[in-house]
């Protein structure tokens, strides 16, 4: 019986692909792989079996460093080999507790290190040079390591990245010893890929699987970035010497796919989702020579996510008025099958917020995503994120509703101007809290770094981290970020209009008494807040005056992390996110003055409180297109939520065109559309074993419905479904 998958649009998803390869993809996104990955959750370090194990005397004596490398070194050795019928790639994380985003290694039954994500690594260099290449650079580094006077921790890291590869070149020899009778075909490729340069198509996406996966088993959850641009050449002249044709190039690229679903399981535990390890792509756009990077690698990948609904590579593709027509639609036909799988990026406005930051204008054009989708330079940033509450810090700094005699106004100004100071506060707190933490010296002009746990695997794949000798947690790469990101930017927004309007404009409650409201959850008042809530227009609805207040917020929360985004050793651009987060904040909250009560569930990012947004899709991105998204450095998420039957067909598919042109022409930043129907969500929940592989967008990430909790399923079908209008 053939394969079918899951779509909420009334057009199936197309069949391009072998039998086969379906067959392969619904195995994956049913959990064979990820069961199998957890019979092994991790390789014990102390295991007497193992004639290299440590006794608790040898593993005390070792550095940090060294219990890694000893660790990664067992996990090469000890790590099961697993083969797949059909696959046209190999190589895997097998080691369950590498979901968990630990090292899976453990000593005395407990692991001992985390891995490394919201990053995004670069294996360019690996595929097209090979790792022969970066094992002669850390051999000339070590070299020269007396004449250059390196401090201990840095000889220490460069000896622990050789030891990295040596471990990796063990894990690639039991592949090939594995590979040799049982599959020639592979065998060939590991042959070649990845210590030598790719030569071919095959060979390439090979070598990139190969390296994405080892990483993997070590733990990291790193982003993969615009693996078009790195393909492209590949594939372009395997066909211009008619070595392969573009139905066999989809179908080896379609096992990439299928094989990153390897961590998914038959019964994961619900949570906040199974599908956000952070792979994420980057397709489409331009590169450094100002030409487009869309090719046929970026159809391919496009056509396979419209195909099988595998939400674990979250796409975002650049998009720009002058991006082909085609991809304008096949981003649209994609989108329509919901699953939130494929995200835009302004790419005009994000090159232009990052040159506004001070980046080479000759790394702009080569931007990615992080783990989410807050924009960074690919292997060249130490990426990480504040995120704060900005509606808690209004309702217990500023209006003090948690304390028996809460603050008193006269005018919005006056409340405006204490807000800002506090907001101040918490971006000040972030800054030199970060600072003091990793470079303590930084005040005096002092930039060495201090200890942090090593992650020499991920600092392989990063620029800088061989030439500096430092690992990526230690000032290796070029770039050293934490971004300070607003959250509940539009739940204070609308808090500040409410009290703008109720008590400073239309006079309908003293200040004092709406605080006492306020505290007292509506409790008595349900006829005023009905009446706000069904009369107060809130952000969202393209009303100049309802937006101006959250528009005003985020400009002049940029305004506040300006100061500490040059000349520092760590630098922290503004950005706007929740992921997801309006869930742990809600019982923090109090009732808010547009009419909503203490615990419940807010705005996600820079998207409208649900509920509030009325007048569509197109409403939602003209409001939020209002403030100066360019002064977001690291980004500023919207998401929309489409209801299925306003995609269908031909008007459907122009429709979403439209609505994308829009966001690019009114200057968003970055935009995920999903296309979710609130029954089928339901029939889901009570009904979870038939719907295994739908996906929703929850914020950065995807996750298949049915390993949402509870709460964050609520979440997901109480946000408005909208229409474009």
């Amino acid at each position: 019986m053939s394969v079918t998958f899951y779509t909420p649009c009334a057009t199936p998803r197309p069949v391009r692909l072998s039998e086969a390869t379906r067959r392969f993809a619904d195995e994956s996104l049913h959990g064979r792989y990820g069961d199998d990955a957890l019979r092994t959750p991790a390789v014990a370090l102390d295991d007497p079996t193992h004639p290299d194990c440590l006794t608790p005397t040898q593993f005390a004596a070792l550095s940090d460093c060294g219990r890694q490398d000893a660790a990664i070194a067992a996990l090469a050795k000890y790590a099961p080999v697993r083969l797949c019928e059909g696959e046209r790639i190999c190589g895997a994380a097998t080691c369950g507790l590498a979901i968990s985003a630990f090292l899976p290694v453990t000593f005395g039954g407990n692991p001992f290190l985390y891995g490394v994500n919201h990053l995004t690594v670069d294996f360019f260099g690996a595929v097209r040079e090979g790792l022969n290449a970066l094992e002669e650079q850390i051999c000339a580094r070590l070299s020269a390591a007396e004449q250059e006077n390196l401090r201990p921790r840095q000889l220490e890291f460069l000896c622990s990245a050789a030891a990295a590869l040596r471990a990796f070149r063990v894990w690639h020899g039991r592949y090939l010893a594995a590979t040799e009778t049982a599959r020639p075909d592979l065998h060939a490729l590991l042959r070649q890929v990845p210590f030598s340069p790719a030569r071919t198509f095959r060979e390439a996406v090979q070598s990139l699987w190969f390296c994405f996966a080892f990483t993997r088993l070590c733990g990291n959850w790193p982003g993969l970035g615009r693996i078009d641009e790195l393909l492209e050449p590949y594939l372009e002249a395997d066909l211009a010497a008619g070595r392969l044709t573009e139905d066999e190039a989809r179908e080896i690229l379609a096992c990439f796919f299928i094989k990153g679903c390897e961590w998914i399981q038959s019964h994961t535990p619900t949570g906040s989702g199974d599908a956000q390890h952070y792979q994420n792509l980057v397709i489409g756009g331009i590169g450094r020579d100002g030409r487009q990077v869309t090719g046929r690698v970026t159809y391919l990948i496009l056509d396979i996510v419209e195909e099988l609904p595998i939400s674990d590579y979250p796409i975002t593709v650049r998009l720009s008025p002058d991006a082909p027509e085609k991809l304008f639609r096949r981003v649209a036909e994609v989108q329509r099958h919901g699953g939130g799988t494929v995200a835009v990026y302004n790419e005009p406005l994000v090159l232009k917020a990052l040159t506004r930051q001070g980046y080479p204008p000759d790394e702009v054009p080569e931007f990615a995503n992080d783990g989410c989708w807050e924009t960074q330079i690919p292997g060249c940033t130490r990426f990480s994120y504040s995120p704060f509450d900005a509606l808690q810090v209004l309702q217990r700094h500023t209006l003090r509703l948690d304390t028996d005699t809460p603050a008193h106004f006269d005018d919005f100004a006056s409340l405006y101007a204490a807000y800002l100071a506090d907001l101040r506060a918490v971006v000040d707190g972030i800054a030199t809290g970060v600072l003091d933490a990793w470079v303590p010296g930084w005040r005096e002009g002092n930039r060495v770094w201090n200890p942090q746990p090593p992650c020499t695997v991920v600092s392989l794949f990063e620029h800088g981290c061989i030439e500096s000798a430092c690992s990526y947690l230690e000032g290796g790469v070029p770039y050293n970020v934490q971004s300070p990101h607003i959250g509940g930017a539009p739940d204070a927004g609308n808090s500040l209009c409410a009290i703008d309007r109720l008590v400073f404009r239309d006079r309908v409650v003293s200040f004092d008494r709406l605080m006492q409201i306020l505290k007292n959850d509506w409790e008595g008042e349900e006829v005023l807040r009905r009446t706000v809530r069904r009369r107060l227009v809130c952000y969202g609805n393209d009303d100049d005056t309802a937006d101006g207040y959250t528009v005003r917020l985020l400009n002049d929360f940029a305004d506040l992390c300006a100061p500490w985004s040059h000349d520092l050793p760590v630098v922290f651009p503004s950005g706007v996110s929740t992921f997801g987060r309006q869930i742990e904040w809600a019982p923090g909250r109090l009732a808010v003055p547009f009419g909503y009560r203490h615990g419940d569930i807010l705005s996600g990012s820079a998207s409208p409180t649900p509920g509030t947004d009325t007048e569509g899709a197109t409403a939602a991105v003209r409001s939020y297109c209002k403030a100066d998204l360019c002064r977001q450095t690291t980004g500023a998420a919207l998401d929309i939520r489409l209801f299925p039957g306003t995609v269908d067909g031909e008007n459907g598919v122009r429709a979403l065109e439209g609505l994308l042109r829009g966001f690019l022409t009114l200057g968003g930043y970055f935009m995920q559309i999903d296309v979710i129907d609130a029954d089928v969500l339901r029939r889901a929940q009570e009904d979870p074993d038939r719907y295994k592989t739908l996906s929703v967008r929850v914020s950065g990430w995807n996750a298949r419905f049915v390993t949402l909790n509870r709460e964050w399923q609520e979440m997901i079908i109480e946000r408005t479904e909208q229409k474009i209008q």
